[in-house]
């Protein structure tokens, strides 16, 4: 069985990404269903910005500790890759945001239901599963890439 430096097998590190990051969904759905609901569907992208926050929060939380092992607590290790994961998940955050605006304005995807969803919803839906191929790209390769060498506290 090949194995990651660390000597965890190869295929426990994305499983985690997906495990967590189905965890970050539901905050992220949950959290945006329930304030757009609140809002009757008037502030789409100021919900989708609260929503943004909490999710972006337990995402770093999550991702540091158990998905990319950075063991490190030092001030300047989780600045450094708190700033990063920020802007890379703020890059992610425009793309949904930008095509969240086209499918509630331009598009008016709101006036149609799907079951207990509407259309901005189902956009949101197709959207997040671009942010997730570009946020686990942005983790792995920038944001927790490990330096050879590197211990981890």
């Amino acid at each position: 069985m090949e194995r990651v430096k660390d000597g965890r097998p190869a295929w426990l590190e994305p499983f985690l990404y997906l495990f967590f990051g189905v965890l970050t969904t539901l905050i992220n759905y949950g959290v945006f269903w329930l304030l757009n609901e609140m809002c009757g569907g008037r502030y789409v992208l100021l919900t989708n910005l609260a929503t943004f926050i909490a999710a972006t929060a337990f995402a770093f939380l999550t991702n540091k500790q158990f998905v990319f092992r950075s063991r490190s607590w030092r001030p300047g290790v989780v600045l450094r890759e708190g700033a990063s994961f920020t802007a890379a998940r703020l890059f992610s955050f425009a793309i949904e945001e930008i095509g969240l605006y086209i499918a509630a304005y331009p598009l008016a995807m709101g006036k149609y239901r799907f079951g207990p969803i509407d259309g901005v919803m189902l956009a949101k839906i197709l959207l997040s599963f671009l942010a997730v191929l570009l946020n686990y790209f942005f983790s792995k390769f920038l944001v927790f890439k490990r330096k050879k060498g590197a211990g981890g506290l």
